[in-house]
């Protein structure tokens, strides 16, 4: 026994919905008399793959006495032989996550997408002599809503709308003078990558914060946050997640956040599909 890190779910809010019980590549959980539980201690190694799983924050990684991790312990767990991925879904390239699994999004038809942002001098003037404005659909299978291009903003590829740097929240300080009177984008990672019309669709006149709520610290990302929101004058929120389960915890971490800085700002969220579509 050893006081080590370890996963503890809160009953209370746990209702039960399983989601965690796939993100565990150790298959340490179960849903036990509606409630998701540890089946035992040695099988937790206190990573917390299963944090951005839980719609309703019912995970926390605690320190307390416990059996050591035992990764022989697992593989007899999982029926695994030596060699083969710890995993218990192997079948799926090694990774048990829903929304880890590799998929092949290639088409016939290859389309244009908007390029990374390169540039570190990104807080540009108004051009004003080109201003002239067309109405540029969103990505396929959003028939509902359009996006106003200025001819400023279209170039031979999409102009980034990139307005400060750094973006990752783990590297942006608290007070910076982008986060003064404006709107702030909350990103995971992925949806900069999978939704092509990111820039002028989510990006455009926001400063924007990314980070990934599976594999970062989430518990840092609400304290720091809180204090953005709470040191600024923000007026809205936009929390843009996948569609996958683990990128929910995100929106999570934005309204505890919020919560925390004591401050009344709208927020909303935007949903893209892995396809890379608006959901």
């Amino acid at each position: 026994m050893a006081i080590r890190k370890i996963v503890r779910f809160d009953e209370e809010k746990c209702n039960g919905c399983g989601l965690c019980v796939p993100a565990c590549a150790e298959g340490a959980i179960k849903i036990i008399d509606g409630k998701a539980r540890l089946i035992s201690d040695k099988y937790c190694d206190g990573l917390g793959a299963c944090l951005g799983e839980c719609p309703q924050g019912a995970i926390t990684i605690i320190e307390r006495e416990a059996d050591e991790f035992d990764e022989e312990a697992v593989k007899q767990h999982l029926g695994v032989k030596d060699g083969q991925n710890h995993s218990p879904d192997y079948d799926m390239h090694g990774f048990f996550c829903p929304g880890s699994r590799m998929m092949d999004l290639r088409r016939e038809t290859i389309g244009s997408s908007c390029p990374g942002s390169r540039s570190m001098d990104l807080r540009k003037g108004t051009d004003s002599s080109n201003d002239s404005a067309a109405i540029v659909p969103k990505s396929e299978g959003q028939d509902a809503d359009m996006v106003e291009a200025k001819a400023g903003d279209v170039q031979i590829n999409i102009r980034s709308q990139l307005g400060q740097w750094p973006v990752q929240l783990m590297l942006v300080p608290v007070e910076a003078p982008y986060f003064d009177r404006v709107d702030l984008l909350i990103t995971a990672d992925c949806v900069a990558v999978a939704y092509p019309n990111y820039h002028l669709g989510l990006l455009k006149g926001k400063a924007v914060v990314m980070g990934c709520p599976k594999l970062d610290d989430g518990n840092y990302y609400i304290e720091k946050l809180a204090e953005i929101i709470k040191n600024n004058d923000i007026k809205s929120i936009t929390v843009a997640h996948m569609e996958v389960p683990c990128c929910y915890g995100m929106v999570q971490i934005a309204r505890e956040a919020l919560a925390r800085s004591g401050k009344n700002v709208p927020l909303k969220t935007v949903e893209i599909s892995i396809e890379g579509n608006i959901i």
